[in-house]
């Protein structure tokens, strides 16, 4: 676990970023149901949180990325948006953001902002899980005959302790890059420090990242 990485999971539990269920478990967009639901849009609202954050994240970019290699930051809709505002005025970059669709009416853009043909994209966004949502975003931005080349995010449902690293992986298939502050791996280990989790906590949220596709099943909430 990075100090890093330490820090990002004390501020998510400090914030009440995280969530564990009480009587009916979280929802997810792709139907997943969860123990745990992890709100990273929550830290926006402190902004000492926010700064720490958003340093770590600039840092990432100027160390891992390289700004040579930066042409644009997006955000994706709806949660990126905010993190990329903030990163590519940290950075001093262009910044678009990329809605979901095009929408329906004027110009029917899906990309918002001027993106160039060619130009190399860095998605930051607050959370990947599977990646495949970053992978939409994708195919507008190729669309425009520009690429994503990185993915900067604040926390990845990974975990290093069982080799769960999903997104990485479907996003590295289309040669994106993905850079994270903080994973499964550092929450729990903080949440064990502080007394966050409690052990029947702990346990259901190892059961679920060991198969999350079917743990609602299994917990009867399907």
């Amino acid at each position: 676990m990075s100090e890093t990485g330490k820090r990002i999971a004390e501020l998510l539990l400090s914030t009440q970023s995280i969530q564990v269920y009480d009587e009916r478990p979280f929802v997810f967009v792709s139907g997943r149901v969860s123990p745990v639901y992890i709100d990273c849009r929550r830290l926006l609202s402190f902004p000492e949180a926010r700064d720490e954050i958003l340093e770590a994240l600039a840092q990432i970019a100027r160390r891992d990325i390289g700004l040579d290699n930066m042409d644009v930051v997006a955000g994706g809709e709806t949660a990126g948006i905010p993190y990329a505002a903030f990163v590519s005025h940290y950075l001093r970059k262009p910044m678009i953001y990329i809605r979901k669709n095009p929408k329906g009416y004027g110009h029917t853009n899906q990309i918002e902002g001027v993106l160039g043909e060619g130009q190399r994209v860095t998605l930051v966004e607050d959370l990947v899980t599977d990646g495949f949502s970053k992978l939409r975003f994708n195919i507008g931005v190729r669309a425009q005959k520009a690429r994503i080349t990185h993915c900067l995010c604040v926390f990845e449902y990974s975990s290093d302790e069982l080799d769960l690293h999903e997104g990485k992986k479907n996003l590295g298939d289309h040669d994106i890059s993905l850079h994270t502050l903080s994973n499964w791996d550092d929450v729990l280990n903080a949440g064990e420090d502080t007394g966050f989790f409690s052990e029947e906590n702990r346990t259901q949220i190892l059961d679920f990242l060991n198969d999350p596709a079917n743990w609602g099943r299994r917990m009867g909430f399907e």
